[in-house]
């Protein structure tokens, strides 16, 4: 008998906070920091909120990526993923209200597998159909722009 799993969760996230700019969060029994930096008056123990969501990008591409590769029966290998972001600023300095801050995200993904380009072609369809942080991100109007790369053959 297949174990039928539920599809909506609810996921519990919380933090102390004991400064302006520190954020000790903790998820199940995993505990990280989200800061600023040095100059920006942060103790710069991790990243900030902003590259965080970017971060959580490239987390969630590795995950789905895999999963598609797998339904597809991709070799993928292992995923290098970079993130080139063009931010805007202005609404986290309070300088204006902006609808859409991170403008654009140049997704680029290097397979170390046997994938060929037509493979990744049709993987980084499939991704962009199931990876809700990128959803969240076009949703909001960011531009992404991905770029899947097959391994280096010698």
């Amino acid at each position: 008998m297949a174990i039928r799993q539920k599809t909506t969760i609810a996921m519990k996230v919380s933090s102390n906070s004991p400064t302006h700019s520190l954020s000790n969060v903790k998820v199940r029994d995993i505990e990280f920091a989200i800061d600023e930096p040095v100059e920006r008056g942060g103790t710069n123990l991790g990243p900030t909120p902003t590259e965080t969501i970017v971060a959580a990008l490239i987390g969630c591409t590795n995950v789905i990526g895999h999963k598609c590769a797998v339904s597809l029966g991709i070799d993928v290998g292992h995923l290098t993923i970079d993130v080139d972001c063009e931010f805007d600023r202005r609404g986290v300095t309070l300088a204006e209200e902006i609808d859409v801050p991170f403008k654009a995200l140049k997704l680029n993904v290097s397979c170390s597998g046997a994938a060929t380009q037509a493979e990744l072609d049709q993987l980084a369809v499939e991704v962009a159909k199931y990876c809700p942080l990128s959803k969240v991100f076009k949703q909001a109007g960011t531009v992404i722009e991905e770029s899947w790369q097959p391994a280096v053959r010698s």
